[in-house]
């Protein structure tokens, strides 16, 4: 993919032409006051102002920029990080409610770091050994819980998976292929595809970041006893469709594709399912 990312002609002065460019003009928008930021939402959500929603996207380019630089170790073009982040963040822009009392910036943290995990989770060759969710956890994470570079000891080893919540015989097993020198970092050939990818740059471990702490308090209120009793109406497939879909952990949300393959019945199945099921709750809710 080149390195040119397309930005709206009506917000620029000049075009852009390249990721330096880009970079540059997106720092150009303003950022946001509170009070404008919540008229430019409730003008989206009431009204579908899609000039609205452009505005907050573009006030929040440079967010992206920042998270998908910190994701450069692993190789990927930065251009192409900036892009999955920017997706993210067009969905964050889609769910923002602005009666909740919290800032779009805090919101839309986690939806930019998703897409760009799963970009990340998509393109670098190592991961695709990686394939489960526990698997995924160990990526991700195994590095940033390692005391130091030196082979993780039995103890160290019982005490990585019991804060990852997976076996330690899955620990040892990516620790070896990681650091083993049967899996090639480096491309062979420098002109070849694998020849863009680097070698891995730990992420550390974010879990206390006030961002994470927001979206933990809004995943708990979430859950409360309305949802729980909207759920209790569906029938059980409908229920572990929308949990599975909606309710599931970052990175764990199952796919269409998934859900399918364990009912036995199509993605298109699935996906009418979910959007009969999701009517029914709205439905619950507007009476209550």
């Amino acid at each position: 993919m080149s390195q040119t990312l397309p930005v709206p002609q009506s917000a620029l002065l000049a075009p852009v032409g390249n990721l330096d460019a880009y970079i540059q003009a997106a720092q150009r928008f303003p950022m946001l006051g509170e009070q404008e930021e919540r008229e430019l939402a409730r003008r989206f959500r009431e009204d579908e102002d899609l000039d609205a929603a452009r505005q907050l996207v573009l006030s929040h380019l440079r967010l992206v920029i920042s998270i998908a630089r910190g994701y450069l170790g692993y190789g990927l073009p930065h251009a192409d990080l900036i892009q999955e982040g920017n997706i993210g963040l067009m969905k964050a822009v889609k769910r923002f409610d602005p009666e909740r009392g919290v800032r779009l910036v805090s919101f839309a943290v986690h939806w930019i770091k998703a897409e760009i995990h799963e970009y990340v989770v998509r393109n670098w060759r190592l991961v695709k050994i990686a394939t489960t969710k526990a698997q995924r956890k160990l990526f991700f994470n195994l590095r940033s819980l390692k005391p130091g570079s030196e082979a993780l000891s039995s103890g160290q080893t019982n005490e990585v998976a019991q804060t990852l919540g997976v076996k330690e015989g899955e620990v040892r097993e990516m620790e070896m292929r990681l650091s083993g020198h049967d899996v090639a970092l480096e491309a062979n050939d420098p002109d070849s595809d694998e020849a863009h990818f680097a070698p891995i740059s730990w992420l550390s471990d974010t879990r206390n970041e006030p961002t994470q702490v927001i979206e933990a308090r809004e995943s708990e209120h979430l859950h409360g006893a309305g949802l729980q009793e909207a759920l209790s109406g569906l029938d059980p497939r409908s229920r572990r469709i929308i949990e599975a879909r909606w309710l599931a952990e970052a990175g764990e949300t199952a796919t269409l594709h998934e859900l399918a393959a364990e009912f036995g019945v199509s993605a298109e199945r699935i996906r009418q399912i979910e959007n009969k099921a999701l009517e029914r709750m709205r439905q619950f809710f507007q009476q209550s």
